[in-house]
C-alpha cells in the first residue's frame, strides 16, 4: 500500500499522552510518515530539562505566557512566538502554556533524554 498524498487531523479530539512537557496531542504518528509530527501541547507545569539527539522541534505559543529556557539563555514566550529548538539543545518550558510543537522527524520517545 502506498502511502497518503495527505492526511488531515483533529488535534483537540486525540487523546492526550504525558510528555515532559506536560500533556501532547501528538497528530500523524502513521509508519508511513518520516516527516514530521504536529502536537498540540498543554504545559500546565513546569516542564522538565530534556534534549533530543536526532530531533528538531519547533515550538508555536497559541494561548499563555512563560518563557523557554535553551542551552541557559530565557526566551520569553506568549501568543505567536515561534522558536526552533535543535538537536542537543537543552531545553524546557515554564509557564502555563498551549503551543502547536512540530517535531522532525516524527517525534520518537527514544530520542527524548532528561537532564
Amino acid at each position: 500500500m502506498s502511502s497518503p498524498r495527505f492526511a488531515v487531523a483533529q488535534l483537540d479530539e486525540i487523546p492526550p499522552t504525558p510528555c515532559p512537557c506536560g500533556q501532547a496531542r501528538r497528530a500523524f504518528k502513521e509508519p508511513w510518515n518520516t516527516l514530521a509530527t504536529v502536537h498540540l501541547t498543554d504545559i500546565h507545569a513546569d516542564s522538565r530539562a530534556h534534549y533530543h539527539e536526532k530531533m528538531t522541534e519547533i515550538y508555536i505559543v497559541l494561548e499563555g505566557e512563560g518563557h523557554l529556557e535553551a542551552d541557559g539563555e530565557i526566551i520569553p514566550l506568549k501568543p505567536m512566538t515561534a522558536v526552533m529548538i535543535r538537536p542537543g539543545c537543552v531545553h524546557r518550558a515554564v509557564g502555563r502554556l498551549r503551543i502547536i510543537n512540530v517535531p522532525m522527524p516524527p517525534f520518537d520517545p527514544a530520542d527524548e533524554f532528561e537532564v
